[in-house]
């Protein structure tokens, strides 16, 4: 019996939010591409919180957008909320967040795809890689049916050997019920890639109409909505939202979970994942965090056309009978109704050690690696992941370079450096302390730092790369006038300062240095500015923060060169390490696992010390490799 048999350039394998990135992108780069998913109704699907962006994941969706990806487009089609984070601190921090209607996001996510030339949406389990000396030649399904590739991408997500428990029960499922993946982990393992057990979880879903509303907080979306993409018209999207609301855990809700840890299977030892540490279930919560005697809730609604609401911050593995008893004891949740039972959910991921910062591996060329499967967690980091590896693989069969970005380009240059660099022990999370470089790497200048990037590899179109260019040159010459513009003492002047509360003037002050006082900025300077030329809100936001903030960020690009010397000084692919004189065993471990490009990059993995890097310097400048 004939079996199918066909030829695409790239395929991926998975379609959550990193297949549907890493697949739009080589499609879009003219590749043809196939993307396979277990269910079509997983396709962008949103597993745990109906959300998209918060702290530094904001500024991943904003970044995805100046690289030529999808998700910023798409949330903005789909959202029902929408709020700016930390927008009472510095700019650096601030971060938009926006809720999802969970069905609208994941059907308009696979119209997209199924609209977009040069892409096959198609469901099916891929069980096997065909791997041949060392290069990836395609995949086959567990129907037989084989399709040749010149790349691959795995974007699998939490479905790989995926098993959903909650007390003591256990089902051999993807997330929410979904099929799982039982197959490709035996092929990666036979072809010798290393992975890891970990685990994360969902709280339960509750029925709107049981909740009693009068005794949470409420929590409202801003008056004006801020789009996440930099093409979105922001008068368009303006709409009504719905809210969230907040309430807590308090004592008898902790008293019930102690009684009943035994019955979990995080505390009973039946979950042999590791869980993210930054995202811990509620009954992780009350063991370590004992002396807190409340936790935050937020409840918040899961679309338009359904009555679920999804309780933030009470993810659980505790039996369904436990889960009834300690919600009810949440103020306004003490008649809900449990729709869905929360759980923990345990999958196969990647140690992704084994992969360059192409995402890449380095053992298997032309095969890719994106998203969850990773090691990380989130949407937004899966699908920055997925766009990267989809970039990559494209180009990867085109023969052109791939492109890396670093620390200081964004940070999704710093999660793939992180996630390539560091030893995984747990769920990796995208978080702003992260960044080095936080004040460059700011959410609002995104499209300044990335889109000749995405305009490079061809997702980014001319007429859109060359207003970000305007948008730099407009910014740049007016910061340039605003430095050459003198405020003198007038009436004027110390009856503006006087309504601002500013500190008086006594001769004259330039108007650079008012526009850096707390107080004060450049678009509430403008009536001492009478030659103003009227710009973009955009360049406006830029001039006034690269004026205010001007002294932090000119320290910080001097970190950045730095940054860059050592980024620079690359190590030959062949060094032999175990010929390296006086360096420490243990970092001639990790290095020889890890195979760094960079002195940089060598000096961020863990067990390497300053003095290992040193050695390694002096090694590597003085030729000796060349001769031994």
């Amino acid at each position: 019996m004939s079996q199918i048999c066909e030829n695409y350039d790239v395929v991926v394998v998975g379609a959550g939010h990193a297949g549907c990135e890493a697949a739009l992108a080589s499609a879009r780069m003219g590749l043809s591409t196939i993307i396979f998913t277990v269910s079509m109704d997983s396709v962008a699907f949103m597993p745990c919180n109906p959300h998209i962006g918060g702290s530094s994941k904001g500024h991943l969706v904003r970044e995805i957008d100046a690289l030529g990806g999808e998700m910023a487009k798409n949330i903005d089609k789909t959202f029902i909320q929408s709020k700016m984070l930390n927008s009472s601190k510095g700019p650096a921090v601030h971060s938009l967040r926006c809720q999802a209607d969970k069905l609208a996001y994941s059907i308009e996510m696979r119209k997209v795809l199924q609209s977009t030339p040069n892409l096959v949406l198609r469901q099916a389990e891929v069980c096997d890689l065909i791997i041949d000396n060392g290069k990836i030649k395609g995949v086959k399904t567990i129907s037989g049916a084989t399709y040749f590739a010149k790349a691959v991408v795995l974007c699998t997500g939490t479905y790989l050997n995926a098993r959903c428990l909650y007390g003591s029960v256990i089902e051999y499922t993807g997330p929410s019920g979904l099929k799982a993946a039982t197959h490709l982990s035996d092929s990666l393992l036979a072809n010798n890639v290393k992975l890891l057990r970990f685990k994360t979880g969902t709280p339960c879903r509750i029925d709107r109409r049981s909740i009693d509303f009068s005794k949470m907080t409420e929590q409202f979306g801003d008056p004006v909505i801020t789009p996440f993409s930099f093409t979105s018209d922001k008068r368009a999207i303006q709409k009504p939202q719905v809210s969230c609301y907040l309430t807590y855990t308090n004592e008898h809700t902790h008293d019930i979970i102690r009684a009943h840890l035994d019955e979990s299977p995080i505390y009973a030892g039946v979950i042999e994942g590791t869980g993210p540490r930054y995202c811990p279930s509620l009954e992780d919560k009350v063991v370590k965090f004992s002396n807190k005697k409340r936790h935050q809730l937020f409840i918040e609604p899961e679309g338009l056309m359904t009555n679920e609401m999804y309780v933030s911050g009470a993810s659980s593995s505790m039996p369904e009978s436990v889960q009834y008893e300690f919600y009810h004891t949440i103020a306004g949740l003490e008649h809900c109704n449990i729709v869905r039972n929360a759980y923990a959910i345990e999958y196969d991921c990647l140690a992704s050690h084994q992969l360059k910062n192409s995402l890449e591996f380095k053992a298997i060329s032309g095969l890719f690696s994106g998203g969850q499967f990773n090691g990380s967690s989130g949407y937004e980091e899966a699908a920055a992941q997925g766009l990267v590896a989809g970039i990559n693989a494209a180009r990867f069969v085109q023969k052109k370079k791939p492109i890396l970005l670093s620390r200081s380009d964004g940070y999704i240059g710093v999660l793939i450096d992180d996630l390539v660099t560091k030893e995984l022990t747990e769920p990796y999370r995208m978080m702003t302390s992260r960044a080095e470089y936080r004040l460059l790497l700011r959410q609002d200048n995104a499209d300044i730092r990335l889109s000749k990037y995405g305009y490079e590899a061809g997702l980014i179109s001319e007429d859109r790369f060359e207003k970000v260019e305007d948008k730099i040159e407009e910014t740049r010459e007016e910061i340039s006038r605003v430095d050459k513009v003198f405020i003198g003492d007038t009436k004027t002047t110390q009856d503006f300062l006087k309504a601002y509360h500013s500190v008086p003037v006594n001769s004259g002050i330039g108007l650079s240095e008012l526009i850096r006082r707390p107080e004060l900025s450049y678009d509430k300077t403008a009536p001492l500015d009478s030659d103003r030329p009227s710009l973009d809100a955009s360049v406006r936001e830029q001039v006034n923060i690269q004026i205010k903030y001007s002294g932090y960020i000119e320290r910080e690009n001097k970190q950045v060169l730095h940054f860059k010397k050592l980024e620079d000084k690359l190590i030959p692919d062949n060094l032999d390490y175990d010929k390296v004189p006086s360096l420490r065993i243990e970092a001639r471990q990790k290095l020889k696992e890890a195979r760094p490009v960079s002195i940089g990059q060598a000096s961020r993995i863990l067990g390497v010390s300053p003095s290992d890097i040193s050695v390694l310097l002096i090694y590597i400048e003085s030729g000796k490799y060349l001769k031994d």
